[in-house]
Parts: C-alpha cells; structure tokens; sequence
C-alpha cells in the first residue's frame, strides 16, 4: 500500500462530497429564486347597483340589480351571498334578505336581479354581499365559452316597467340543464337603472330555448339599452366545468362563397435540398 494513500482517499473523499452539498444547496436556492409566487386571491367587487320601489296590492315591491366582478383569472367564486336591507321612512327596517348567487366564472361577472315585497313604503334600500369561497377552475378560462343570445327585443310595457325577450342557445357539445338569464336595463347615458331575471331548461346547441324577462320598475329615465347575458344555475362551478368538460361544439364554417380557381395557382419547388 501506497504511504499516505488511505489518508489521501479519505480526505478527497471527503472534499468532493463538501463541494457537492455546496453544488445541491446552490441549485437549490435558485429553483426556489426561480418559483413564481402565487398571486393573493382578489376579493369581489360589486361594480354596479340600483334598486326602485313599486307599488302593488300587496304592499310595495322592491326591485333590484347588481353586477359582481370577479378579477381572478384562474378561480371561480362560489357560495356568494347578496344581502339586501330596506328601510322606511321612521328608520324601521322592512326588507331583510339574502340572496344567493350563482358562481361567478374566472375573470368574470356576474349580473344579478330580485325583488321583495315590503308592507311599509321603503325609503332607503342597501345592497351588499358576503364574499365567495374560492375554487381553482378545472379548465382554462377560454373554456368557459359565453352562452349564445338572439333576437333579443326590449319593450316597454307602461312608464316604469319593460318587457325583455329571446333566445338562448348552448355552445357546448352537453346539454345544459338549468341556465339563468338576467337582462340589466340602461338609460342614454349607459347607468343601470333596473333589471330581471329568468330560468331556461334543457338547451341544447341544436335548440334554442326562448327567455320572457318582465323588470316590473326602473330607478329613473328611460331604458335605452338591454344587456342580456346567460349562466348556469346553482352556487357552485360544477355545472359551467361539466359543459366545458364535454368540449364546445365546432365552429360551423359553412360553404366556401367564392368559386373555385380556373386555374392551379400552386408552383414548383426550384430546388430540392433534401439529404
């Protein structure tokens, strides 16, 4: 045996696994360095609200609209609660309720619409929500393909209150078995001044369901302008990532409309360089 030699082993030995710790350590810190931080979750905002009061043989009825917006790209909001309070003009409180909402779809809104009836004539009417349960979205969010609106006609039934018609179509492959459709009522300057809602069943890419939206008051002028959109029915994403889960029906391109080319406008490669 070589003099020293055991010694000389150890001590490489022991040298080469220091510099691979180091060389583990440092990689390590740079795929830590390297990892995105995730993003903090954006609560809800309510972007747009009105309410009106009407009278009836019942008492009054309360009216509301609202727009929830969702700034996460990536999750849906689920179990979102509107709270509405009203109260008349002693400062008693006459409507109380809450609402529950339909899921909100990643980067989103989401439109909403009630009423109440309240025995007193309310004077001052709040609207307020509690804010979703977050849940990460299933598929990417072009996925989530809006639902088709045609023939949609707004008309006035008196001074206050609008007649919204339609029809809804589905732009995935599964049929969607609850929709809700909640048109939002704008006067010249493009405000919201009231809103409806109604439920369709069983829609399908190949029949459109029609939709008959009654908004019974309006907060003030004149509606101008119908905003009409269409979701799946219930509190969370399940229904809306079940459709896009089944695929979207592919785009109907139709018949070319040009005639054909008399001639081959095709060539001739110069050259093949091909090995």
């Amino acid at each position: 045996m070589v003099p020293g030699y055991h010694s000389q082993v150890t001590h490489r030995s022991r040298s080469a696994v220091l510099v691979l710790a180091t060389l583990v350590a440092v990689g390590g810190c740079g795929s830590d360095q390297k990892k995105p931080r995730q993003q903090p979750l954006q609560p809800l905002s309510l972007q747009e609200q009105t309410s009106s009061v009407a009278s009836s043989s019942n008492g009054y009825i309360v009216n509301w609209a609202g727009v929830l917006r969702n700034a996460n790209r990536w999750h849906f909001g689920e179990n979102a609660v509107a709270t509405v309070t009203a109260v008349d003009a002693a400062g008693q409180e006459v409507v109380h309720m809450e609402q529950p909402l339909d899921a909100i779809p990643p980067g989103g809104t989401l439109p909403f619409s009630g009423e109440a009836v309240a025995n007193a004539k309310p004077v001052n009417v709040k609207i307020g929500y509690r804010d979703a349960a977050w849940r990460q979205a299933a598929r990417i969010p072009s996925a989530f393909k809006p639902f088709p609106l045609y023939e949609v006609a707004t008309e006035p039934l008196d001074r206050k209150s609008y007649l919204v018609t339609g029809y809804v179509g589905d732009p995935f492959i599964k049929a969607a078995g609850s929709l809700v459709v909640t048109a939002l009522l704008r006067d010249a300057e493009g405000k919201l001044i009231g809103g409806g809602s109604a439920f369709v069943d069983d829609v399908t890419s190949k029949l459109r369901r029609r939709f008959v939206i009654t908004v019974d008051s309006v907060s003030g002028g004149k509606a101008v302008k119908t905003d009409v959109m269409a979701r799946t029915w219930g509190s969370t994403a399940k229904p809306y990532e079940d459709l896009a889960l089944g695929g979207a029906v592919p785009a109907d391109r139709g018949r070319p409309a040009t005639p054909p080319f008399a001639k081959d406008r095709g060539y001739q490669v110069a050259s093949d360089r091909r090995p």
